[in-house]
């Protein structure tokens, strides 16, 4: 769905076109999870919570994670930074990477929505 505004500014006409479609990122999760420490948001780490590491994300950004090898799906939230390896997209924590059905590392794509 593509969204159109326009306003008249000092008599120009101007119109933005802009999509209410997610925007999506693809490649390898991973697991983390540090025992009684603090995520860089703050927040004390919590293995059996469902959060992620993303470098670029905002904190508190709702991402649904997708493994591409079995399509099973979990929205997690964003409250530390990382992954610190090439190649990777996401670190999760062991109750997500469950959730998805993998524990190491798994191929997925990221959905995030632009209203999060």
């Amino acid at each position: 769905m593509v969204v159109r505004l326009g306003a008249a500014i000092c008599g120009v006409a101007i119109m933005l076109a802009g999509s209410s479609a997610a925007m999506a990122e693809s490649g390898i999760a991973s697991v983390y999870a540090y025992a009684g420490g603090k995520t860089a948001s703050g927040e004390h780490t919590n293995p059996g919570g469902l959060t992620a590491a993303h470098r670029t994300l905002a904190f508190g950004t709702r991402v649904r994670v997708i493994n591409q090898r079995n399509g099973r799906s979990v929205t997690v939230r964003i409250n530390d930074r990382g992954p610190f390896v090439r190649g990777r997209v996401i670190d999760l924590t062991p109750a997500g990477a469950r959730a998805l059905g993998f524990s190491g590392l798994a191929p997925v794509k990221l959905e995030i929505n632009p209203t999060s």
